[in-house]
Formats: C-alpha cells, sequence, structure tokens
C-alpha cells in the first residue's frame, strides 16, 4: 500500500511537470527509508555512486545500477530515491530513464523528470561540492515521515528556487523550518530545524521531519538520517525578509560553526 501510495504521488508530482519553477509548490512524500545508507548504494550517496560520474545511465556505477534495478523491497526504495534525486536536480525538460525486471521477469520501463532543476548540469559532469550540498537539502526538505503528499513552497539564495517577488511569498506563509546537509560526502549528514511557533500546525498537516514525528509516549523523534537540530533562530542567520528563507545556518553551536550557505527553508499554506 505504501508503495502505490508513493507512486501515486510521484505521478501527481509528473503531472506539474513544464510549469515554471516560481509558479508551483512542490508535492512531497519521500520516505525516510529510501534515504538510508542501503537504498542506493552501500555506502549512501557518495561521490563513488553517483559521482564523479553524471547522472545517467550510461555513467552510473556498477552498483548504483544493481541498486535500482533489484526487483525486492531495497530496489522499490532506490527507485524512489533516484526518482526525487532526479526531480531536485534536473529540470522539468530532463529526464534519466532505464529499465528493470521483476522477479516474474516483466521488464518495466522508467522514466524521471526533472522537476526543481537545482543542478542541471549533473547530467552530463560531475556532481561538485555546492551542488551536493543544494541537492541533499533539497532531498531532507521533501521527505515526509507518512509518506502522504503536502504540498510546500521551497525558498532558498539559489535561482532555481528564488521566489522574491513571486506569489507564493503571499499564499504560503507558514514557515515550517529548514534543511541542509551533505549526503555525498564521505560521512553523509542531514540536519533541519524548525520554526517553535508553527511546530503544532505543521504536525497537523502530515510534515514531522523538521518539526520532529512525537510518538505514543511524546516523545520527539527524528526523520532519521534527518537530524533535527533545534529551533531555527538559534541555528541560523535571521530570514532573508525579501525572499524568506534562512540565508545561512550551523550544524552545531559549539567548537567549528560549519556553516553553510546552501539552505532551503520551507513554507506552508
Amino acid at each position: 500500500m505504501f508503495l502505490a501510495s508513493c507512486i501515486a504521488n510521484q505521478e501527481e508530482e509528473e503531472e506539474l511537470v513544464g510549469l515554471a519553477p516560481n509558479a508551483i509548490e512542490y508535492l512531497n512524500a519521500l520516505n525516510p527509508n529510501a534515504l538510508n545508507p542501503n537504498a542506493l548504494n552501500p555506502n549512501a550517496l557518495n561521490p563513488n555512486a553517483l559521482n564523479p560520474s553524471a547522472l545517467n545511465p550510461n555513467a552510473l556505477s556498477s552498483s548504483a545500477m544493481r541498486a535500482i534495478t533489484d526487483p525486492g523491497e531495497a530496489g522499490d526504495l532506490s527507485r524512489q530515491l533516484l526518482s526525487y534525486v532526479v526531480g531536485c536536480a534536473f529540470t522539468a525538460t530532463q529526464s534519466f530513464r532505464f529499465s528493470w525486471s521483476d522477479h516474474s521477469g516483466a521488464i518495466h520501463d522508467e522514466e524521471y523528470w526533472g522537476l526543481i532543476g537545482i543542478a542541471p548540469t549533473w547530467s552530463t559532469k560531475p556532481l561538485g561540492l555546492i551542488d551536493q550540498q543544494w541537492v541533499s537539502a533539497c532531498l531532507a526538505s521533501r521527505t515526509n515521515w507518512y509518506g502522504v503528499s503536502v504540498t510546500i513552497s521551497s525558498r532558498a539564495a539559489h535561482a532555481a528556487i528564488d521566489k522574491t517577488g513571486t506569489p507564493e511569498l503571499l499564499t504560503y506563509t507558514r514557515e515550517e523550518g529548514a534543511f541542509w546537509g551533505n549526503l555525498f560526502a564521505s560521512s553523509p549528514y542531514l540536519n533541519a530545524c524548525y520554526n517553535s511557533v508553527n511546530r503544532g500546525y505543521v504536525r497537523s498537516l502530515g510534515r514531522e521531519c523538521a518539526a520532529g514525528h512525537l510518538d505514543d509516549a511524546g516523545n520527539v523523534q527524528d526523520c532519521a538520517p534527518i537530524r533535527i537540530l533545534g529551533s531555527c533562530d538559534s541555528y541560523c542567520l535571521p530570514l532573508n525578509l525579501r525572499g524568506m528563507y534562512y540565508p545561512s545556518c550551523v550544524s552545531n553551536l559549539t567548537g567549528s560553526p560549519d556553516s553553510t550557505t546552501k539552505v532551503l527553508t520551507v513554507y506552508l499554506p
């Protein structure tokens, strides 16, 4: 049932292909389990899996191809992750095509279309450090604890999602929080922070990977591997009020500040 829901959600997203990025918001239901280190490659999304090669079937490593053509549950997660990777990185005019065979021998032809366009040149050349961070932040921002579609407005100091002067600033006014990290690093990591005022509202919409999931005992749980650090007021510089996004955030408050400007800020209606 869950996988059927994910497929339906992906089809809903594909209906939006062709619209201008500043005119749409993004449906998000990436299963946190798809971000598990075993989803696409035993070493997660590290440079040996999808980089330094370009993001196309002819350039992927043999281990990555085995992962996305696996007919089992691990393959389902790998394909789900890949579809979101392509959606984050590529524009609506770019796609990734491949085929895989299920346990009965039936061939499935897949084509994942781009959507946000945060790293479109990855189709022909290696993904550099800056784009690794942007793609990672995008994946984290589109992860959903419940695997249900929730429409969000993603904003950042990046040309693909800079919403300065667009209607989204007026229609999506509830700040959820922010996401950053690098899944491609030798030690992959993803961080999130939340808007303290809106945590209850965010949870009511089924978005919990910044606010934190409350278990039956009332304890807050991360959407592993996304680590929830705390309030964005503590970890990020004040919002850029023109584009309504955090210009930079840090991964810790002591020792090395580990500051990054590759941050995606999420708003809800």
